[in-house]
């Protein structure tokens, strides 16, 4: 939260500013994070030949610096754009826009619980970021529920909010693997020891964090698929349930075959 943050930058931070005057000699950029003012010089604009700053930056524009001199007494803060990677300024983005998110969220509790943001962020949201980062911890409450916050010392009422806020406002991306099982069982009860393959296979799995289907083809083909928050999840899940399916088939009297779908 914005107001967690000191009241300077240090030299080397990469820092949110407003374009807001521009001069001869440079413009003077408003630093959305500490409300405060810096001037990025014509030279620390780019490393090329400059005929109009405006070319490269104007009124009303955001923009990400890094701060390269602070004069605390003085009271002034130099920036540099040209000095700031495409890579540095695409995370300086995405950070900054997740940590806007996380402080409307946080709002979000406070007021469905009646406390002021800062009483809320005390006793709740600092062991969530201590523990996870505050955004990043709305997220997994989202994914698995109250409980991973009641685990780190969150007070329960506390801890409901965080997860009712996330549920209604965060939008869980889920990617999906999928693979073909081949089952086949010839005994007489061959139909029901199929069923009880895939049965006992997804409750004996019980992944929480993904999602489990399976789809008949044509038999003897069946489809599985499984949906998680990463591929390297969502493929362990999708390994574990298909080998579980094969090895109850074989083991009942009948065979069994998965092929991985690109």
């Amino acid at each position: 939260m914005a107001e967690r943050k000191p009241q300077w930058p240090e030299v080397g931070d990469l820092v949110i500013a407003t374009i807001e005057t521009i001069t001869t000699y440079g413009a003077y950029a408003k630093l959305d994070e500490y409300d405060k003012q810096g001037l990025l010089h014509v030279s620390e604009i780019s490393s090329s030949w400059i005929r109009n700053i405006r070319d490269f930056v104007r009124e009303g524009q955001k923009a990400v610096l890094k701060v390269i001199r602070v004069d605390l007494e003085k009271g002034h803060i130099d920036l540099s754009l040209r000095r700031v990677t495409k890579r540095a300024r695409i995370e300086k983005i995405r950070q900054w826009k997740q940590d806007r998110k996380a402080e409307a969220l946080l709002r979000g509790v406070a007021e469905k619980i009646g406390l002021p943001t800062e009483e809320v962020y005390e006793k709740a949201g600092a062991l969530v970021e201590e523990k996870y980062g505050l955004y990043d911890g709305f997220e997994k409450v989202a994914k698995e529920g109250a409980e991973v916050l009641t685990e780190i010392g969150v007070p329960e009422n506390l801890a409901k909010a965080f997860a009712e806020v996330a549920e209604e406002r965060i939008r869980v991306k889920m990617v999906k693997v999928k693979g073909t099982l081949e089952i086949r069982c010839m005994t007489p009860n061959g139909v029901k020891i199929i069923k009880d393959s895939f049965l006992n296979a997804k409750k004996t799995e019980k992944p929480k964090d993904a999602d489990v289907w399976f789809h008949v083809i044509a038999a003897p083909k069946y489809s599985v698929e499984v949906s998680a928050e990463n591929y390297k999840r969502a493929e362990e899940v999708l390994q574990k349930v298909s080998q579980s399916v094969v090895e109850n088939t074989v083991k009942a009297g009948g065979q069994g075959t998965f092929r991985r779908e690109k």
